[in-house]
């Protein structure tokens, strides 16, 4: 049953709070559907009403798109119900579910499937944008490893989309972001991973970093799928290593230890399910907070220069390659498989004056790698146009998808793609 809130009820002011503390619009009405019925109901009202509708399941979008100012927000938190089937390796995940929900239930089993690096994220933006994790270089994103989609259109109507039912569809969900419906259900395929995994961090002089990250580079070259590179860096330092969820993870040690003089070292056995709650917020939600991100297809010289004169903000290296790579490009809305590494640089801070100098300060230091970029994750677009997202054919038919499931762009409050509208950027 969908429980209905407004200004001055209790609960409201919680339910309209995300992740960004930047965001602070106030609903006309939140409704908190139960059940798919309800959330179908809740898009025939809001369109009947004249409402803007939006859709919140974890709020982690950087812009607050989950929350409409005077209009309608569609909230799934309710829905977080995950059922696995250890036999099948099979999870159905309600649409409002997070991704710890998903893991403890599949780990229960030592099963897991590609699901982000935060546990509070919610499945449904994620999965829906691509869904990078620590087991997407074995297995492919989160989206390579939906098996069908229950999905509420802008009509009210529900249908299901896989592979052999409405396989458009399929595909664009597979990447395409929130444009074309409100998923209320996933099934997910689930891989036998057991329960262990190891963090490796080295920590070197940033006089060091231009000969590190030149190392770090070449060794991810050969690295294992089982490996997933990271490297950070700051004013001060540079830190690269790697996660390794499953049997092993030793063999790479000797060779970061040469890479050069070593100031800190890190060697970390846990659990998956701690290593997915390791960068959780424990602060809550009251950070202001930007973040600008680009794809690299390779990671030259020069680019490591410019990621070495860094303002004094958080920047970081993530691989991609290995499974994600394997997906034929024609197969899922989600681009750029040809990446081999994601750069995110990213602020949080909680005075509002700081707003302007934050936000131009990453914006600065993002634009001088801007040269060596090849697109963007479309999970990190902010301010950033569609097109940096998808190549101009994907999009193009990403229009025509969207043209037919939501002419009137019911669903625009996301990163959009608008109906039968081709752009300078798409046509290019």
């Amino acid at each position: 049953m969908t429980v209905l809130l407004r200004t001055g009820d209790a609960g409201y002011d919680e339910a309209r709070t995300v992740w960004n503390a930047m965001i602070d619009r106030r609903p006309a009405v939140i409704a908190r559907c139960a059940t798919t019925a309800d959330v179908a109901e809740a898009v025939r009202f809001g369109r009947a009403a004249g409402l803007e509708i939006a859709v919140r399941c974890g709020g982690h979008n950087i812009a607050g798109l989950a929350v409409p100012e005077d209009g309608l927000m569609i909230d799934l938190t309710p829905m977080n119900a995950v059922r696995v089937d250890p036999s099948a390796k099979r999870a159905w995940v309600q649409g409002g579910a997070l991704l710890g929900e998903l893991d403890k239930a599949a780990q229960k089993y030592g099963l897991a499937t590609t699901a982000g690096n935060v546990s509070h994220t919610g499945v449904g933006g994620l999965t829906l944008g691509g869904g990078m994790g620590w087991l997407a270089r074995r297995f492919g994103l989160a989206c390579d490893n939906v098996v069908s989609y229950e999905v509420v259109t802008a009509d009210g109507d529900v249908v299901r989309a896989s592979a052999d039912e409405n396989p458009e569809l399929f595909w664009g969900l597979r990447g395409g972001g929130g444009n074309f419906g409100i998923v209320t259900s996933f099934e997910f395929q689930l891989h036998q991973v057991g329960t262990r995994a190891v963090i490796v961090e080295f920590t070197y002089p940033v006089s060091a970093g231009f000969d590190v990250l030149r190392g770090w580079r070449e060794l991810n070259a050969d690295a294992p799928r089982e490996a997933t590179f990271t490297a950070s860096i700051t004013a001060d330092s540079v830190t690269v290593g790697y996660v390794w969820v499953g049997e092993g993870g030793y063999d790479l040690l000797p060779a970061f230890r040469a890479l050069g003089p070593v100031s800190d070292e890190m060697v970390e056995e846990t659990t998956y399910l701690k290593l997915q709650t390791r960068d959780d917020n424990v602060q809550g939600h009251r950070f202001r907070r930007y973040w600008k991100g680009h794809y690299f297809k390779s990671l030259p010289d020069e680019a490591i220069h410019a990621l070495l004169d860094n303002p004094g903000v958080s920047a970081s290296l993530q691989a991609y390659g290995g499974a994600i790579a394997d997906v034929p490009t024609e197969n899922a809305a989600f681009s750029h498989r040809d990446t081999v590494f994601e750069f995110v640089t990213a602020t949080r801070w909680e005075d509002p004056a700081e707003d302007e100098e934050r936000i131009g300060r990453l914006r600065e230091y993002a634009a001088t790698l801007a040269p060596y970029a090849s697109g963007a994750y479309v999970n990190t677009l902010n301010d950033d146009p569609i097109h940096r997202a998808f190549p101009p054919a994907t999009l193009e038919r990403l229009i025509a998808l969207k043209t037919a499931y939501d002419p009137a762009n019911v669903f625009h409050l996301n990163q959009n793609i608008r109906p039968g509208e081709p752009t300078t950027e798409s046509a290019a």
